[in-house]
């Protein structure tokens, strides 16, 4: 699959720095990174919460929860302490969209896991990544040290007095650890598999406190979101599916790629116009539109929106 892919259908938010250089801090500076977080900081965590929610950004993963009401069920107040964690673990087969974000914007995804943080008022956060995605494992690891080497990290963010933690972890290559109950067992270092619900992670999550799991392509967007307001973002897309998303094609294309498009894209207009078709004019048999926990779609199928509810 050809790595950066283009056409004019795309509106480009999340992958807008793709191939710009920005895994280097500096230069991901100069393409107003970090600039969400420092707003943020400014804001109350309640606020943060709303315009996520108010974005229509539903979990990038599959699930598709919206993703500020999900923050929203994190308690105030907590005896434990409250954690963040990035579900990296791409393993569907045919996805393949957070791995090109961990390696063209890695510093998007922190930022995110940050402003999730300030949200929830939790100091630490992890980034779990794939197993086999080992040179990405570098490129964040590269990206975290860079963080803490401004500031951005560790004690009194951004002189802000807020201190916060973000720590990269590497799967073992389990295909249930994309779960989100399944990676935080395999996070506490125990067998990977999902746990028995509720309590739900935002109640009761890793080691125990309240956590927020959200993918890596989520987590990516919330700063366009604090940049650009909610109005903005969750006018790209239709409503109640705010946005744009990372769409995967593979397989017998001619044009096989990563695209980001608007939510609700008409799918077999993504096959033949964006994807350009079946080679030598053959027919297309089927179609799978979401891993493999979704049916095979028909021809006579594909003639629906790319969104949640449909």
């Amino acid at each position: 699959m050809a790595d950066l892919v283009s056409h004019p259908d795309e509106i480009k938010v999340v992958s807008k720095r793709f191939g710009q250089g920005a895994t280097s801090i500096d230069r991901y500076l100069e393409l107003d990174g970090y600039k969400a977080v420092q707003k943020a900081l400014g804001m109350q965590p309640d606020a943060i919460v709303n315009e996520v929610k108010n974005s229509g950004l539903r979990g990038r993963g599959g699930a598709g929860f919206n993703t500020g009401m999900k923050w929203s069920f994190v308690p105030k107040q907590s005896p434990k302490p409250k954690y963040v964690l990035c579900n990296g673990d791409e393993s569907e087969p045919g996805t393949c969209k957070d791995r090109l974000i961990f390696e063209h914007d890695p510093h998007s995804v922190i930022e995110g896991v940050m402003i999730a943080a300030l949200a929830v008022s939790s100091h630490t956060g992890y980034i779990y990544i794939r197993g086999e995605y080992r040179y990405l494992s570098v490129i964040m690891q590269k990206a975290l040290r860079d963080a803490y080497a401004r500031g951005f990290l560790g004690k009194n963010i951004f002189g802000s007095g807020y201190d916060l933690d973000i720590y990269w972890h590497g799967g073992a290559g389990a295909y249930e650890v994309g779960e989100e109950s399944a990676l935080m067992e395999s996070l506490e270092g125990k067998r990977g598999i999902p746990r028995i619900r509720p309590p739900f992670p935002a109640v009761v999550g890793l080691w125990g406190g309240p956590t927020v799991i959200n993918n890596a392509e989520t987590l990516a967007s919330v700063p366009h979101i604090i940049l650009g307001g909610a109005e903005w973002y969750a006018s790209l897309g239709p409503p109640k599916n705010g946005g744009t998303r990372l769409f995967c094609l593979s397989g017998n294309l001619e044009r096989p790629g990563v695209y980001e498009l608007p939510m609700g894209y008409n799918l077999k207009k993504m096959i033949y116009e964006v994807g350009g078709g079946i080679p030598n004019g053959r027919g297309l048999k089927g179609v799978v539109p979401g891993g493999s926990s979704t049916p095979v779609l028909l021809p006579s199928e594909i003639d629906v929106p790319m969104d949640f509810d449909s």
